[in-house]
């Protein structure tokens, strides 16, 4: 299943130490770069989530946030650090001493002090396993965000790929009439002139000139490239890249197609081309 790398994904739960809250944010990005914002007597967890997050997102820039508010059971037994407060409190003085037109202390900006509440051995343990199972549960949230949006982009790649394959059929059907008109032009430009010509070597030019304007091949390519993207989009996993590379293939083959042009017909439709391309590859660069 095609997947975006752009989504959002939040999840909460409520528990007697109080609620949690992940967010969690996705953009599109060569590579897996996740990076967290988490309270301090957490961050010793930021290994495990990037694991969890490593085993279900290969690419995209991840920013992960953790909320933590305290609930009622937390809030009535709370355990300070006297010793700690003590410092604080001489550190306070000190300042206040050299800027006496300071503001007064909150008692609550004193509680988040690091290290300042001391956190009961078991409300810990639950914290981190809760705050485990929340997480993963919101990279699910995130996954599906990702899945629904992948879905929406093959949806628009797959109408770009239809109204491509539309043109080639179009070129193709009028490539006889257009090589015939260009060969009756030639021979119209040399009676003008009213030159001499050897009808053989007329013959010659017109062969040449057709062998240069000869455009199936790219059409061809075009063709199957259009059928690889449509393969790679029904395959599972990392498709990101592979895409891309088609784009640059599909690229290449309109701008053959336009160089060789010899009516306004075909650089109209190689035109039309290269803009449907590049419709497809921005889309492409946030697929997974």
């Amino acid at each position: 299943m095609t997947s975006s790398m752009t989504a959002f994904a939040r999840q909460q739960s409520e528990h007697d130490f109080g609620t949690l809250i992940w967010e969690l944010r996705s953009v599109n990005h060569r590579y897996l770069e996740p990076s967290f914002r988490l309270p301090d007597n957490l961050r010793y967890l930021e290994g495990q989530l990037r694991e969890l997050l490593r085993e279900r997102v290969q690419r995209g820039k991840v920013e992960a946030q953790l909320k933590v508010g305290a609930g009622d059971a937390m809030a009535s037994g709370i355990n300070i650090d006297h010793a700690l407060l003590r410092e604080l409190r001489r550190a306070i003085e000190e300042v206040r001493g050299q800027f006496i037109d300071s503001a007064p202390l909150n008692p609550m900006d004193l509680l988040r002090w690091p290290g300042l509440v001391i956190q009961r051995e078991q409300d810990t343990k639950l914290l981190e396993e809760k705050t485990l199972a929340l997480f993963a549960a919101t990279v699910t949230a995130l996954q599906a965000q990702r899945e629904r949006e992948g879905a929406q982009l093959q949806r628009l790649i797959e109408d770009r790929l239809t109204q491509i394959s539309a043109i080639v059929r179009e070129i193709r059907g009028k490539l006889p009439e257009i090589l015939a008109r260009q060969a009756g032009r030639l021979k119209m430009q040399f009676a003008e002139l009213q030159l001499q010509v050897d009808p053989l070597r007329l013959e010659q030019e017109i062969v040449l000139l057709t062998q240069k304007a000869d455009i199936h091949e790219e059409l061809d390519r075009l063709d199957t490239h259009v059928r690889e993207v449509r393969h790679t989009l029904a395959q599972d996993g990392q498709i990101g890249r592979r895409l891309d590379f088609l784009m640059q293939e599909l690229n290449r083959e309109a701008n053959t197609l336009s160089a060789k042009a010899i009516v306004t017909a075909t650089t109209q439709s190689a035109v039309a081309l290269k803009v449907l391309i590049e419709q497809m590859r921005e889309q492409v660069q946030n697929i997974e």
